[in-house]
């Protein structure tokens, strides 16, 4: 009796326990807290942006000089990386072939003056006879006819004259503009070459330095969509300083313009080249210098969302919302350029929505978030 007892307890009792063991747990009916995570409130602003475009820098003025007669190159007067003024000589053509080239002329002119001068008399001599019928007016034409070739050989020895001359002047090489001497690859003593590769030296006028830099088509068309005028020409005027960024990452002191666009695109790369101008008075830039030419663009009322509050997947940017519920809603969004550290949006989100700013590549959709004030103020 007292163990059937004693079994029908322990049975009761294994009974009870795993009806114990079914009922749901309190920890079990409570739902996940609400994740913690800054939240800011998107709003419009003004803005701008900044693209950069790689550039190739020239002087204002660069000129190959090159001899424009043959010789020996008799003296060098300037060296390499040197300041020069126009008119400044810069290298000296043994002269001596052109110079008796010169007198050979002056010579042959002062015999066709002579003969002007002969045939000027004979004129004079036949005229009385012709008058008087002593000779035949044949002669007279004859005469008149020799004046007139005298006459065109004087003018002809003029000419050699006049061509030697200059080719003695040639023997002294001045630069045409004030700039820098680039390399000089031939020493005094070279023989000199109209034919020659290779320039005498390079001259580079860089008081300005023009920025070549290109454009793509899509680029471009947003170039001109961008800037108020109704012609490339305004357009042109309404753009603001342009900003050049040197190859060491430095940005150029002077601001410069642009003042030039391209009259068509290049068809193998389809860009267009545009020229931008920088003022150069100190010579810090120098021809064959590389750069990036920085073009700014102003926006009025932009959308601002901070970079930090993105996330890239498969090349698309998201953010995440929060609807009502504080719950979060991932939202692709389409970014047209950076302004600091913020995105410029034209798509996906508007002023006055939430967005969260913190721990962002831990979020899922649909987590509950407990918004907090962002520690660092946003745009």
């Amino acid at each position: 009796m007292k163990k059937d007892v004693l079994n029908r307890s322990l049975l009761v009792i294994i009974i009870l326990m795993g009806l114990y063991s079914c009922q749901p747990s309190a920890a079990h009916n409570e739902a996940p807290a609400a994740t913690p995570a800054e939240v800011v409130t998107i709003g419009a602003a003004d803005a701008s942006t900044e693209n950069d475009y790689t550039a190739s820098l020239e002087g204002k003025v660069n000129v190959e000089i090159r001899s424009q007669v043959d010789g020996y190159l008799e003296k060098v007067y300037v060296d390499e990386g040197a300041y020069v003024k126009a008119g400044q000589p810069l290298f000296k053509i043994d002269e001596h072939r052109y110079r008796e080239q010169l007198n050979n002329a002056k010579a042959s002119l002062h015999a066709a003056e002579a003969a002007v001068l002969n045939a000027q008399l004979e004129i004079d001599k036949v005229t009385p006879l012709v008058n008087s019928k002593v000779v035949s007016e044949i002669q007279l034409r004859t005469a008149k006819t020799a004046y007139e070739v005298a006459t065109a050989n004087v003018e002809q020895a003029k000419a050699l004259v006049a061509a030697a001359t200059i080719n003695v002047g040639y023997t002294n090489i001045t630069a045409p503009v004030s700039g820098y001497i680039g390399r000089i690859p031939k020493k005094a003593g070279a023989l000199i070459s109209l034919n020659d590769p290779e320039p005498l030296t390079k001259l580079s006028d860089v008081h300005e330095i023009y920025a070549y830099f290109s454009l793509s088509e899509g680029d471009f068309f947003s170039f001109k969509d961008n800037y108020a005028g109704s012609t490339l020409e305004e357009k042109l005027k309404n753009l603001p300083p342009v900003v050049l960024v040197l190859a060491d990452n430095h940005v150029y002191e002077e601001k410069g313009k642009v003042d030039m666009i391209d009259g068509q695109f290049e068809k193998n790369t389809g860009a267009i080249t545009l020229r931008a101008v920088f003022p150069n008075g100190k010579g810090t830039i120098r021809t064959g210098n590389t750069g990036k030419v920085r073009l700014q663009r102003e926006y009025k009322n932009a959308i601002l969302v901070p970079q930090a509050a993105t996330v890239e997947i498969q090349d698309r940017v998201f953010v995440y919302t929060l609807d009502k519920a504080n719950k979060t809603v991932r939202q692709a969004i389409t970014v047209t350029g950076n302004s600091g550290n913020d995105y410029l949006v034209t798509d996906g989100v508007k002023a006055g929505d939430r967005i969260v700013v913190s721990g962002v590549d831990r979020l899922k959709e649909g987590m509950e978030i407990k918004p907090e004030k962002a520690k660092t103020a946003q745009r």
